[in-house]
């Protein structure tokens, strides 16, 4: 294979995995222009369209999903003996791809970054923020972070964090004009600033629990949100009553006065936040070193 060869199949796996142009650029130091000469060259040496492109989108076609399912494991397994290789002499290099949700970004990875980066100045942390419960595999991240309970059993799983609790929680403010909620069911006189789940379209049904006896609330409210920030923002100008986790920048608002939380006596606890990634026999030490980062353990070697 010529060195050309290699270069226009690097191209094309960047653009199928990052579903874009600009970020496939990017992730290559291109810039879109030569990007896009390269994927017409290797188009034009194979006589078959490989990607079908919109002004929002882009996509294999079947000849390029065909191509992409025979060349990226390829790809993968240099990659990874590469990595091995790596390992074997203690240098760390390499790109990682994480997945991760809002609450896990800011809390455990960015308070990190310039830990892990002092340490692994030859790492490239490829983070991608998505509140959905992301597949990893067919999305070709190396890890993901999410809540546990909602993981496949088929994952290696690794926590992160302790058992956090859900509370509700509203402005002082809201509370004055409205009263209080003395029972989850006095929710439903109330506005409620609902979350919608990603993965399905529905709207969360709150979750209490006081002395074995569970309640699952259907509330309705001025704003519907998959973003965490949003709801909690919503909250703090006196729309409604939000449900959240009490971490993050609610403890913070908490403390400063400018969120109560209510029905204390019926919060339940959700299982801490995990990093997960496939089931395979070898992990790689980049991996393995950024999970020590995250649990804090030294040295960011294998764990």
């Amino acid at each position: 294979m010529r060195g050309s060869d290699f270069a226009e199949l690097k191209a094309f796996i960047a653009v199928v995995e990052r579903q874009s142009f600009a970020r496939a650029a990017e992730h290559l130091g291109l810039s879109p222009s030569a990007l896009s000469q390269t994927i017409r060259q290797l188009e034009n040496r194979i006589g078959a369209r490989l990607l079908n492109r919109t002004t929002r989108s882009v996509a294999p076609s079947a000849s390029g999903e065909q191509l992409y399912s025979r060349v990226a494991p390829l790809f993968r397994e240099m990659a990874n003996a590469v990595a091995e290789a790596s390992d074997a002499t203690g240098q760390i290099s390499g790109t990682l791809r994480i997945n991760t949700f809002g609450i896990a970004a800011r809390t455990l990875i960015a308070p990190r970054l310039q830990r892990f980066h002092r340490a692994h100045p030859d790492v490239v942390l490829d983070i991608v923020v998505d509140d959905a419960l992301a597949d990893i595999v067919a999305g070709r991240f190396d890890a993901g972070i999410r809540v546990g309970g909602q993981l496949k059993k088929d994952m290696i799983a690794v926590r992160l964090s302790p058992d956090m609790k859900m509370m509700a929680v509203a402005s002082p403010d809201y509370l004055a004009r409205h009263g209080t909620p003395k029972t989850p069911t006095d929710l439903h006189d109330h506005a409620c600033i609902n979350w919608r789940l990603q993965m399905d379209g529905r709207l969360y049904r709150w979750e209490f629990e006081k002395r074995g006896k569970r309640h699952e609330i259907a509330v309705d409210g001025p704003v519907v949100t998959n973003h965490a920030d949003i709801g909690v923002a919503a909250a703090v100008n006196g729309l409604g009553i939000a449900y959240h986790f009490e971490v993050d920048q609610v403890g913070e608002l908490l403390n400063q006065g400018r969120l109560v939380q209510i029905l204390s006596d019926w919060t339940i606890s959700r299982p801490g936040i995990f990093l997960y990634y496939a089931n395979r026999q070898h992990r790689p030490a980049l991996l393995g070193s950024f999970i020590d980062c995250m649990l804090d353990r030294e040295p960011f070697g294998d764990a």
